[in-house]
């Protein structure tokens, strides 16, 4: 709440209490919202005030409107992901599960990918500098959907430099059993190089209307995008991961030794 509530427009007072309800937990995930009537009559405003503060919660990605149903807290399903170099390997080494899929599992969720494209295209230059070659030049795209519990949880394009992924499954629009690093990792497989680290390079924006749509991503809520790539023994990229992740159903852990 404000500290001199007297002097604030109604409609954020509005706000500002249903907020502080929120996220105190008062008002549960999922849990409808007064009707507009209630909530005129308990702050003494006008419908129309209501609906200006309850617009302003939704612009911050904290409740959802539904026609003729009324405005309901928004959920917040988190998946923790856990990347680190030990986690990686015991997971590869047990189950031979990408880093993803394991992390959702161990939640008791549902993961799935869905393929959107697999396509020789120009590298884009951010990808082109990471993988050490010409903007422009060919590489193969891999473009994924992740989703848990059937949701969508972020968008991934794949990048790999041609001169090693054509011809071989990661040009090919299928899934490929224990992920891409699985394939190019694999001893008895065509690149059998092993991966010795990752480099995570991350941005926080707002999403753009196209990412917003495929990922359900409500009005107020940013994402993130994180460009990872996997280097070799060599010193040489292997792969540069794109992914757009929203912020509202993410948490990050990154453990660092020093």
């Amino acid at each position: 709440m404000s500290p001199n509530p007297s002097r604030e427009h109604p409609f954020k007072r509005v706000a500002n209490e249903l907020r502080a309800e929120i996220l105190r937990g008062d008002l549960a995930p999922a849990g409808k919202l007064p009707s507009e009537n209630e909530l005129a009559e308990r702050f003494g405003v006008t419908r129309s005030t209501v609906r200006k503060g309850i617009a302003l919660l939704r612009s911050e990605g904290l409740v959802t409107s539904h026609q003729g149903k009324g405005a309901f807290v928004r959920e917040r399903p988190h998946v923790s992901l856990r990347q680190t170099g030990s986690i990686y390997r015991a997971r590869r080494n047990a189950g031979g599960k990408s880093n993803f899929n394991a992390e959702v599992e161990a939640q008791g969720l549902r993961p799935k990918q869905i393929i959107r494209e697999v396509v020789e295209t120009g590298a884009p230059e951010k990808v082109a500098e990471r993988l050490g070659v010409e903007p422009g030049a060919p590489v193969v795209a891999r473009r994924l959907l992740f989703t848990v519990d059937d949701g969508p949880m972020h968008l991934v394009d794949c990048y790999y430099d041609s001169a090693i992924a054509a011809g071989t499954r990661l040009a090919e629009a299928r899934l490929i059993k224990g992920g891409a690093n699985a394939y190019l990792e694999d001893a008895s497989g065509p690149i059998g190089r092993r991966i010795v680290q990752f480099i995570e390079d991350l941005d926080i924006r707002m999403p753009y209307p196209h990412e917003a749509e495929q990922l359900d991503i409500p009005a107020g809520v940013p994402v993130a995008r994180v460009l990872r790539t996997a280097y070799d023994s060599a010193g040489d990229a292997l792969e540069v991961m794109d992914s757009i992740i929203p912020c509202d159903r993410h948490a990050f852990r990154y453990v660092i030794n020093v």
